[in-house]
């Protein structure tokens, strides 16, 4: 698959606004001079212009007001940006989390697009990124489903080395706030990759002292909340990590069951 062929299959709203001038510079950063005669050159030279205004581009103006449907390519490049903020995080990439995120990608899109997106990934960790407004763009454009899938993604990329830093942890924490993730479900999706005695209540963001019908109520909003379909849209390829936060709410559910001895 070719850079230009992924682009134009892949990113919608993203290749505008803030985004798009982190993309245009990591396309810059690795398209040789062979490739200045394709369709490519005009994304360089847009990348050259959003580098001297990077958050002001027409196209992220006009989209901004409507919410369109977030496609595959869109959540690729938001995951890309978000993955190499955590990443850093800590001052120090770890071969293990790229490792993770390399493999994350071939398991979703295949070997050839997950290797033109790690070599892009490559150029966008070279960026100093403005960690807000990314998330701004983001938040606006893409439906909430879809951005809890990204925090997901994120927690697995900073336990991928075995070692969670508090940096990692304040890096997330402010990127869910920045993507509009309420506390609860930001703790939610966190208890999900660590141990702790109150885990499977805080997946189902409930209190230990509920009742079991709330228990079960929390359980139908949290499987509804979190049920593989809400991402259909992004395609098959994402179909795994919808079935892993679905999984996990269900086993929370199954632990609290057993525990309590209720049906």
């Amino acid at each position: 698959m070719s850079f230009s062929k992924w682009i134009g299959a892949a990113i919608g709203w993203s290749f505008g606004g803030p985004i798009g001038a982190i993309i245009g510079m990591a396309l810059g950063s690795i398209v040789d001079k062979a490739t200045d005669s394709s369709p490519l050159l005009g994304e360089r030279q847009a990348g050259k212009k959003r580098r001297r205004d990077p958050y002001r581009q027409p196209t992220y103006q006009r989209q901004r007001q409507k919410r369109s449907q977030t496609k595959s390519g869109d959540f690729e490049v938001s995951l890309l940006i978000l993955a190499s903020v955590v990443i850093k995080a800590d001052g120090v990439q770890d071969q293990r989390e790229l490792d993770f995120v390399r493999q994350q990608f071939t398991n979703m899109y295949g070997k050839d697009r997950a290797n033109i997106a790690f070599r892009l990934f490559k150029g966008i960790t070279k960026q100093n990124i403005s960690t807000r407004q990314v998330c701004k763009q983001i938040k606006q454009m893409m439906d909430h489903a879809s951005r809890l899938q990204l925090l997901h993604f994120l927690f697995g990329i900073a336990k991928a080395d075995g070692l969670v830093t508090q940096d990692e942890i304040k890096q997330i924490h402010n990127i869910a706030g920045y993507l509009g993730i309420s506390s609860r479900d930001y703790e939610s999706i966190k208890a999900m990759f660590y141990n702790s005695t109150n885990n499977a209540y805080k997946i189902l963001e409930i209190e230990k002292n509920v009742s079991d019908d709330e228990v079960k109520r929390a359980y139908r909003k949290m499987a509804k909340k979190y049920h593989p379909d809400r991402l259909s849209h992004l395609g098959e390829e994402h179909h795994d990590g919808a079935e892993e936060k679905f999984r996990q709410v269900q086993e929370a559910y199954e632990h609290i069951q057993k525990e309590r001895g209720f049906k």
